[in-house]
């Protein structure tokens, strides 16, 4: 079998969860696609967007389709790291302390409004997310290797958040902006309830497990195999350069966001059913991969201008390889 044919094959298999996942994720088509190519790249996802848009509905829907282990933690003002990576309890009778896991040692994590967590908190997650393995009183212990996290947030305006760091935000792959869905899935969502469907009720979603984690990680070797031309690489490495040159930002983006996108754009090649990446994957993914990465100028926010809307631009400049 050829490279694009058994490419093709697997891509069937993610399509077949992205399918699943649009029965109860209604209007919402890019958001999941782009949960998808942050899992098939190995890399994990901030969401973003007001209550009520399907974020934690999303990011659940994912974990029962694919047959994968899920924690959730709900990130509060006074949430300690310790509650996210586990400690070590004195256990009386045999005079020693056991490890008790947090909920990181999971396949799939939700961190659940992340941005509700102070500084402190959310950094407890940096080591697990980047080295996918944590740190408690000395010892190191191993994660999953198909370890994910999927973490929500409100828009910082909103009372009560705190902006994630930026050492934090750069470990996100992606970061997916979730707005309202158009009229009819609106109305569509509201015929599901009258059918029976319920949000706090996972056996309501109507959700079988698609594909299982070993399928997962073969799904990922696929991914890796998608060839990239040096000429792409060059319009990578342009858009990332492009960005620390741009009088409006005051911070560029750094070169993990060059292989950031990369990887992503991989991806989006993969879920299209190509063996090649052309250069309008990596346009699909540009913003997702650099909106959290670049950071406005005082002069620009006053302006009204906003991050999406300069990259937009950055990208219209640049021409694409042929």
């Amino acid at each position: 079998m050829s490279t694009l044919m058994g490419n093709e094959v697997a891509a069937e298999k993610a399509h077949r969860v992205l399918d699943s996942l649009s029965t109860v994720i209604l209007g919402q088509e890019d958001m999941l696609r782009q949960m998808m190519v942050a899992l098939l790249a190995g890399g994990h996802a901030l969401l973003e967007g007001v209550p009520g848009t399907a974020k934690t509905l999303s990011i659940r829907s994912l974990a029962m389709a694919l047959e994968l282990r899920f924690g959730r933690v709900q990130f509060t003002p006074d949430l300690m790291p310790t509650d996210l990576i586990g400690v070590n309890v004195l256990d009386e009778l045999k005079r020693d302390f056991s490890f008790h896991a947090g909920p990181v040692f999971t396949d799939l994590l939700l961190a659940d409004e992340i941005n509700r967590a102070p500084a402190k908190t959310q950094a407890a997650l940096l080591e697990a997310m980047q080295e996918r393995q944590v740190t408690v009183d000395g010892n190191t212990r191993p994660l999953p290797a198909g370890f994910t996290v999927f973490a929500s947030q409100n828009p910082v305006e909103y009372e009560g958040t705190y902006p994630l760091p930026e050492a934090q935000l750069d470990r996100f792959l992606l970061k997916i902006t979730i707005g309202y869905p158009p009229l009819e899935a609106e109305r569509a969502i509201l015929d599901r309830y009258v059918g029976g469907f319920s949000a706090d009720r996972a056996e309501s979603f109507g959700i079988r497990p698609v594909l299982g984690a070993g399928e997962l990680i073969s799904l990922r070797q696929s991914v890796a195999t998608v060839h990239v031309e040096p000429t792409i690489l060059d319009y990578i490495t342009r858009i990332v350069r492009s960005t620390r040159e741009e009088p409006s930002l005051a911070l560029g983006a750094s070169p993990r966001a060059g292989v950031s996108l990369f990887l992503a754009a991989r991806a989006e090649a993969f879920l299209s059913g190509r063996d090649f990446v052309v250069p309008d994957d990596v346009k699909a993914l540009a913003l997702p991969v650099l909106r959290h990465r670049v950071v406005l100028t005082p002069e620009a926010e006053v302006e009204g201008q906003s991050v999406d809307g300069r990259l937009a631009g950055l990208l219209s400049t640049l021409p694409a390889p042929r």
